[in-house]
């Protein structure tokens, strides 16, 4: 196919745009990987705020300096845009925008949807679409391609569709984009070529999978497998702290086994956008076919009850120092949902104060990520975070820790603090024990 040749050379070449949409943790580090390659990109998100600022070099995710941005810009490589009429502009269009769920744990595929809507408007021939918003298997097939044959389009010949998740992992550096193999899965095989070109332009290693479907449920599994591992973990704590065994020795001692074992550890409750979602598409989708995914629900149940597990065992050890939780001023360390990362969604953190405030506690947080809390889904907190000081610290009955950023200041903490509740084994790592600092 002539086209198709012509289209391939234009990528290998860079004499290609690339268009991302959804400028946010997977969107934003896709577009810098693709301008630092030499590609012209064009971002798009409905976020007028977060247009200007990226047009102006300013960066608003913690672990993307604003001088990357600002260089990205200046280069002439980048442009971010609110108007979805210069779609057709990009000759490729990558799609990364939210997926959650909603109230009754169902998919809120409204983003994809819209998304797909407004590239249905502007499609033009040659043009790549790419999915890597996570969701169920037939997502790509069943709700995009529809709206994109609709005018008469052929998928293959006029334009190509992929799916391709993201595996973003904010805040690590170890495990950069370009480091982290890419799956692809095409509608057909010229779809998956393409999309395969492109990412190996930018990815040190492309994998192609048979198909969209096989794509998508790769991605649900790596989050599954963690979901259901961190469940068990979480659950064998609970049962071995009633046993008077300490989990966290017990997980040092099993990870000496060199074959059989990885460890997973326990903490207050999943967060990120990922594996507290993620499994809940497959259980929806699963039912279309009749299946049941019980195992998968149960391990959603039991990592959604940490969060009340974890203020029992602070209740608990407020009540063996003869105080109560209502009326207790506690302080909870960190709201991110894992440390050392300026993201709190789907935070445990949030529900914990949300719970603690509910049973009458004067609850305060610190977290240098977030000096007042947003207003996000499910959660509206108005509060601020507190400095630490040896003085501030005094002033409460107990210091919770929920996420143990590398950046607080454990001895002064444990040195000043009458209670801690540990949630993430943060003092024991650090060799500061003591009666005043209890799992949980």
């Amino acid at each position: 196919m002539k086209i198709f040749d012509t289209i391939k050379k234009q990528v290998a070449s860079r004499d290609y745009k690339v268009g991302i949409i959804g400028l946010g943790y997977v969107g934003l580090p896709l577009a810098k990987r693709f301008g630092k390659a030499g590609f012209k990109v064009l971002g798009f998100d409905v976020d007028a705020e977060k247009v200007r600022r990226l047009n102006e070099g300013s960066s608003y995710i913690h672990h993307i300096p604003s001088e990357q941005v600002s260089a990205l810009v200046r280069s002439g490589r980048f442009e971010a845009t609110a108007d979805f009429d210069r779609l057709r502009e990009a000759d490729a269009l990558i799609i990364c925008v939210p997926t959650p769920l909603t109230r009754y744990r169902e998919p809120d595929l409204q983003y994809v949807e819209k998304t797909a809507d407004a590239i249905a408007l502007t499609l033009r021939c040659g043009q790549l679409v790419c999915l890597e918003s996570t969701t169920y298997p037939g997502t790509t097939e069943e709700v995009l391609l529809p709206r994109f044959t609709a005018g008469g389009l052929r998928v293959g010949e006029d334009f190509f569709l992929a799916f391709s998740p993201e595996r973003e992992d904010p805040g690590n550096s170890q495990h950069t984009l370009e480091k982290v193999p890419k799956v692809v899965g095409g509608v057909t095989p010229e779809c998956r070529e393409l999309a395969c070109t492109l990412y190996s332009q930018v990815i040190d290693r492309v994998v192609p999978v048979s198909s969209t479907r096989v794509a998508e449920a790769a991605k649900l599994l790596e989050n599954i497998y963690r979901s259901v591992n961190v469940a068990l973990v979480n659950e064998l704590k609970v049962t071995f702290d009633r046993m008077g065994i300490d989990i966290w020795e017990v997980i040092e001692a099993a990870k000496t086994k060199p074959f059989g074992f990885q460890p997973f550890y326990p903490g207050p409750g999943l967060g990120g956008h990922c594996i507290p979602i993620d499994p809940f598409y497959l259980t929806w989708k699963a039912r279309e076919y009749g299946i049941s995914t019980r195992f998968i629900e149960l391990a959603g149940e039991i990592n959604h009850a940490m969060p009340a597990y974890v203020v029992q065992r602070l209740a608990d050890a407020l009540n063996e120092r003869g105080k109560a939780v209502k009326g207790a001023k506690i302080l909870v360390l960190g709201v991110s949902y894992k440390k050392d990362v300026g993201d709190l969604r789907e935070s445990p953190s949030l529900e914990i104060l949300e719970i603690l405030l509910a049973k009458g506690a004067r609850a305060d947080y610190s977290d240098p990520y977030f000096p007042r809390l947003p207003i996000v889904r499910r959660h509206e907190l108005e509060m601020e975070s507190v400095p630490l000081t040896e003085d501030s610290v005094k002033k409460y009955d107990a210091v919770l820790v929920a996420t143990d950023h590398s950046m607080f200041p454990y001895e002064m903490i444990h040195n000043g603090a009458s209670l801690i509740v540990d949630s993430r084994n943060a003092f024991r790592q650090r060799g500061l024990v003591g009666a005043h600092v209890v799992g949980a």
